[in-house]
């Protein structure tokens, strides 16, 4: 016993030391908001999303605590960001599981999808393993515009959730008639920006003005066209008739000029074989006219 008592001493000693180290080791955890946000856009950084009543998360936070007090041997900051109090941060990156880890270095996000020990999360700033993962594109980037309007419906959909609580709990109210409100609540504003999007397409594209007529205006402009062809059938038949008298001018006195021949010329000799006084038994060679029909 006696020989193995200064081997036991020193197995003491290193863990009594070790949790000394343990417990005067600071956690250089850097907090996160919607205010400050921005600075991990520099440098390195390892971002962990959390939530106080996550039972995940209340696992990794003094692993998160350990991982952050080697930050200045691998070159990196460590934070942490309360999805409860930062809503509009959890819409930005777009979080919809806890915990969730993002590696930042100079304005390129990645999602860290590995184990969440502490010898893991340290080979992979050491060895460069976040060169392997492709970044978030530039319609997901959290920096970026659309982005930015999620995190607004973020915050819309937090403070709602506030507000059916304090309904709730401070006055008391019945679930249905929270319902009731929060639905009544929302169609007046679907409402109100119909009608404002109606208005923002009227300036950027005016309607075209058209000439309305009523049915009395549009039954007195049939009538007047229904005139016009009466007007115009009128006209037409008078036109026919004028050219058919002219015709008939022009037939009688050809009929006429035909009887003067006729009566001018000479009777036709008798020929041979006619008897006396008779008629002749055939008939004259006389060339019957026709009468010539109006065109």
């Amino acid at each position: 016993m006696a020989r193995n008592f200064p081997f036991a001493g020193i197995v003491v000693l290193f863990a009594i030391t070790l949790s000394i180290n343990q417990c005067c080791g600071k956690s250089a955890v850097v907090e996160l908001s919607e205010n400050n946000w921005d600075l991990m856009l520099k440098n390195e950084w390892m971002v962990k999303f959390y939530a106080p009543w996550c039972p995940a998360c209340k696992n990794i936070a003094s692993t998160w605590d350990e991982f952050s007090t080697w930050s200045d041997d691998l070159g990196i900051k460590t934070a942490k960001i309360d999805v409860t109090t930062s809503p509009g941060l959890s819409g930005r990156f777009f979080v919809t599981a806890l915990p969730t880890i993002f590696h930042v270095i100079n304005g390129e996000f990645r999602q860290y999808r590995g184990t969440k020990d502490l010898n893991t999360l340290m080979s992979f700033i050491e060895e460069k393993k976040w060169q392997a993962l492709e970044p978030v594109s530039a319609w997901k980037r959290p920096d970026s515009i659309q982005m930015s309007i999620v995190s607004y419906f973020f915050k819309l959909s937090h403070f709602l959730k506030e507000l059916n609580t304090m309904l709730l709990e401070e006055y008391g109210l019945p679930a249905w008639a929270s319902y009731a409100i929060f639905a009544v609540a929302t169609i007046l504003m679907g409402a109100i920006l119909g009608l404002l999007l109606v208005c923002v397409i009227d300036c950027l594209f005016p309607p075209k003005h058209l000439q309305r007529t009523s049915f009395s205006e549009s039954q007195g402009q049939g009538r007047d066209q229904g005139s016009g062809d009466d007007i115009r059938g009128d006209e037409l038949e008078d036109e026919e008739i004028s050219s058919g008298s002219d015709k008939e001018k022009y037939s009688g006195t050809d009929t006429d000029d035909e009887r003067a021949e006729e009566k001018a010329s000479p009777p036709p000799s008798p020929r041979k074989g006619t008897p006396k006084g008779g008629s002749p038994t055939s008939s004259p060679d006389v060339r019957k006219r026709k009468a010539r029909k109006a065109e």
